[in-house]
């Protein structure tokens, strides 16, 4: 049995992280190594630490690779450096708590890797404000039977929508099948308004295209043909993977944002850690400025009202 290849030192500004096991394959079908995953990471480092700074952060580890058990981690990993910084979190239905990683540099996002993270699930608050998010989600999930173009449609009705708001929508593939799109909102409402404001967007998403779209939130009642807006992804503790974050998938696809005027165009299977690199150096962070368009969601939950004095259900329970 041949040994494993030598731990490794990575520089990250101040920082020097040693790297162990860096030959070991994560991803057997494109033969990507541990390495690989911490030279992406350094590779798109401005795009991943502007989506996970001061976000708590919950961690998909992938110790073995892919061939191996996938672990869902709130907790920060044990044997952290003194540098890497956490937020703590109150978890009520438990009545525990929890200390998340919380990036405020590169080099945590490497170390989260040496203890082999793939993925970066960020909430959509952060850890000045951790009940009142900052960042509201619209995520476009295809059903089982919906074909990728209906999922641009959405998105075409999607922006239509937000424009007529004023709003700045921030689109992204989410790295598997769908589409994400990021708003920037003031820290002024906590996660049951955040819902009910995204629900409503949803709704009316639906009323503009009923052929395409389904706010309906039990699965079993969902039509597979549709693409749901999925506004629990808004709710407390619900995480997506973050922009430029790898997905735990074979090819090494990256969830990653694009420019509106490129989703009639691009596939999601064309962003994996090979080629996502090169686009960024190319073109860099497309959500560089986010922070800069904040949209005011009283709007929506004026809607949210109005919809329900007319009848229509309050979110369903996110659990």
């Amino acid at each position: 049995m041949g040994s494993s290849a030598p731990a490794v030192e990575i520089d990250v500004d101040d920082r020097v992280i040693r790297v162990s096991n860096p030959d070991r394959v994560y991803f057997p079908e494109i033969g990507a190594t541990k390495l690989d995953v911490v030279q992406y990471y350094l590779a798109v480092g401005p795009g991943i630490l502007n989506a996970l700074w001061e976000r708590p952060c919950m961690l998909h580890r992938f110790p073995k690779g892919l061939a191996g058990p996938k672990v869902h981690q709130k907790r920060l990993p044990k044997g952290a450096p003194g540098w890497v910084e956490t937020v703590e979190l109150h978890f009520p239905r438990w009545n525990r708590t929890a200390d998340e990683l919380c990036v405020t540099e590169l080099g945590a996002v490497v170390w989260a890797v040496q203890m082999s993270t793939v993925e970066f699930h960020p909430w959509n608050s952060r850890r000045g404000h951790t009940e009142q998010p900052d960042e509201w989600r619209i995520d476009l999930d295809p059903g089982p039977a919906c074909d990728y173009d209906d999922v641009r449609r959405v998105a075409g009705v999607v922006r239509e929508v937000l424009d007529e708001l004023g709003a700045v929508g921030f689109p992204k593939t989410s790295g598997s099948k769908g589409l994400h799109v990021y708003v920037r909102i003031p820290h002024d409402h906590g996660f049951t308004d955040v819902r009910r404001a995204a629900l409503a967007f949803a709704r009316e998403v639906e009323r503009r295209a009923p052929e395409l779209v389904t706010t309906t939130w039990w699965r079993k009642d969902r039509d597979p043909a549709k693409v749901f807006v999925d506004y629990n992804q808004n709710a407390r503790d619900h995480t997506i993977a973050a922009a430029y974050s790898i997905r735990g998938l074979p090819d090494g696809r990256v969830s990653t944002p694009v420019g509106w005027d490129e989703i009639d165009e691009v596939d999601p299977r064309d962003f994996t850690l090979r080629t996502v690199p090169e686009r960024f150096a190319r073109i860099g962070d497309l959500h560089a400025d986010i922070d800069a368009h904040p949209f005011d969601p009283t709007v929506l939950l004026e809607w949210a009202e109005r919809d329900e004095r007319a009848g229509a259900e309050p979110p369903a329970d996110p659990d």
